[in-house]
């Protein structure tokens, strides 16, 4: 899943090196938290016009998710 989340990310960026995935334990209810930073310039590309690009991100993540059985969370920062 982590290695979905860089690739995507680092698809979309022109500072490849700044893209970081962190990920938090899962939640009292399962939930696995992933933390997207990416460098500051090339924050409005990875969100996106009216934030398109983030909820497509996300999408693709929960789909992904739902195939391995897990709940995510993506949070761009």
């Amino acid at each position: 899943m982590q290695e979905l989340l860089l690739a995507v990310a680092k698809g979309l960026v022109e500072n490849k090196d700044a893209v970081q995935v962190t990920v938090d334990e899962a939640n009292e209810e399962g939930v696995i938290v992933y933390h997207l930073t990416v460098a500051e310039e090339d924050m409005g590309r990875v969100i996106g016009k009216q934030g398109r690009i983030a909820k497509a991100i996300r999408v693709v993540m929960r789909a992904a998710a739902v195939r391995e059985g897990e709940k995510i969370m993506v949070e761009i920062g």
